[in-house]
């Protein structure tokens, strides 16, 4: 079968099972976009991006046997890399090194606001506000869930959320008014 062949859920994942090159590939290529969204915004970071999708890729496959159909195939693919990608930024969050104070960063806002825009002022939130906007805002996740993912509080995410809201609207107060 070629690439260009529809496959469904259950076929992929029978495939991939099987070890089937085709079907890994068609799986890899029909949720990596999605799923490098989902890191780049975590993460901030194009190579620990790559990293954190090509680490839960490489669980996906590992791991794709244990797929119980509980969730959709692609919610399930998310909850794999999503954890890999935190996991990277927690090993690499302690060598970070110091870096200014990211509120007093200046953000040169273009004359309208576009998707493009709010993607810049989203990375532009400190990585902890950052994340627990992505996963509730963007992503859907509850404060529970999210709290669960991260390691932190409930409070903790509730606060991280307020703050980051916060200073999304400072941020873009001169291109809203």
């Amino acid at each position: 079968m070629s690439l260009t062949t529809a496959y469904d859920s259950k076929e992929l994942v029978a495939g991939c099972i099987r070890q089937d090159r085709l079907c890994q590939e068609r799986l890899y290529k029909q949720y990596k976009d999605a799923m490098y969204t989902l890191c780049k915004r975590l993460l901030n970071d194009d190579e620990l991006a790559a990293d954190a999708l090509q680490e839960g890729f490489i669980e996906v496959f590992r791991s794709i046997a244990t797929f119980r159909e509980e969730a959709t195939l692609g919610a399930w693919i998310k909850t794999i890399v999503l954890r890999r990608a935190l996991k990277i930024n927690s090993r690499y969050a302690m060598y970070e090194e110091l870096k200014p104070n990211r509120d007093d960063r200046k953000i040169d806002w273009d004359s309208s606001l576009t998707g493009a825009l709010l993607a810049k002022a989203i990375a532009a939130l400190p990585a902890g506000c950052r994340q627990v906007f992505v996963l509730i805002e963007v992503e859907g996740y509850s404060h529970r869930e999210t709290a669960a993912l991260i390691g932190i509080s409930e409070g903790t995410s509730k606060s991280q959320l307020f703050h980051a809201k916060k200073l999304l609207r400072d941020y873009l107060k001169p291109i809203t008014n």
